[in-house]
């Protein structure tokens, strides 16, 4: 069976919806998604030229020792995630999740709030790393975390490096970060992130009460940061869900129930769609 055609008739046979989305869904909004050190580097030469990877910089370690450095890479990303345009593929998901008799959720290890953008309800995301969006106390004095709206970066992009005042935190005055999961990270706030992990599993109990048919599409997930992939085999272990995955270049999937897509995510996206219209 085609495997487009194979993904549609997974999605009308499902009550119930559950996005699983890696960097890769950003991809044809125009976001980079630092695929290696390359892709990193080709985003941002001044750091290509200092030698530093995307794991050192995305370190709370560079906020303590050249903080202007550190606040110039979020920055710049905390600029370009506030004017991007979420791809078409965004309207299409949200289209399916509404129409679904149970409804859907997200679960995202994307910072950059596209599907808030998008026009996903708050309550129905789950980002698993937190959010670019909000700041908290570099040193996490008492777990506070507050919006970033007040914060309007102005960025050396040549340099990579923060020209204005550096954010600080409201209690203590230290400086503020912003509150994502880092590489080495032991003071990232979780609170946040953990409330929406208890309203997705509130929501994943009514599904298993119900014996809802679940279907997981993830896209653009890779293997070497699983958190997504992990969550979505639990939900194929949990519900029994059927998978829809895609990626580019890592489409295998677990059973031949479900289906992978080796595409990116709006040619995908836009595939299924096009089902529906012939």
């Amino acid at each position: 069976m085609d495997a487009l055609l194979k993904a549609h008739e997974i999605l009308t046979q499902a009550d119930a919806l559950v996005i699983g989305a890696g960097a890769g869904m950003g991809v044809d909004s125009g976001l980079p998604d630092f695929r290696g050190n390359d892709g990193f580097w080709k985003a941002y030469p001044a750091l290509g030229s200092a030698g530093l990877s995307f794991t050192q910089v995305a370190s709370p370690t560079t906020f303590h020792q050249d903080p202007r450095l550190a606040w110039g890479f979020y920055g710049h990303r905390l600029d370009m995630y506030r004017k991007v345009n979420p791809h078409a593929g965004f309207s299409l998901l949200k289209f399916w999740m509404e129409r679904m008799p149970l409804g859907g959720r997200v679960f995202t290890s994307n910072v950059d709030g596209q599907f808030q953008t998008a026009g996903f309800a708050q309550d129905s995301v789950h980002e698993c790393h937190g959010s670019i969006h909000h700041l908290q106390c570099l040193n996490n004095c008492i777990g506070q975390i507050w919006n970033a709206d007040g914060f309007e970066p102005s960025i050396d992009t040549e340099r990579c490096r923060l020209l204005n005042e550096l954010p600080t935190c409201p209690d203590c005055g230290a400086i503020a970060r912003p509150n994502v999961l880092m590489f080495g990270d032991w003071d990232w706030e979780q609170r946040r992130t953990a409330q929406q992990s208890q309203r997705e599993d509130r929501w994943l109990e009514v599904m298993a009460q119900e014996r809802a048919r679940v279907v997981v599409v993830e896209i653009g997930a890779g293997t070497a940061i699983p958190s997504v992939r992990h969550f979505s085999h639990k939900l194929i272990r949990d519900l029994g869900a059927r998978l829809i995955r895609i990626n580019v270049r890592e489409s295998q999937v677990p059973d031949t129930r479900d289906v992978g897509l080796a595409m990116g995510a709006l040619e995908a996206l836009t595939g299924i769609d096009a089902i529906d219209n012939n």
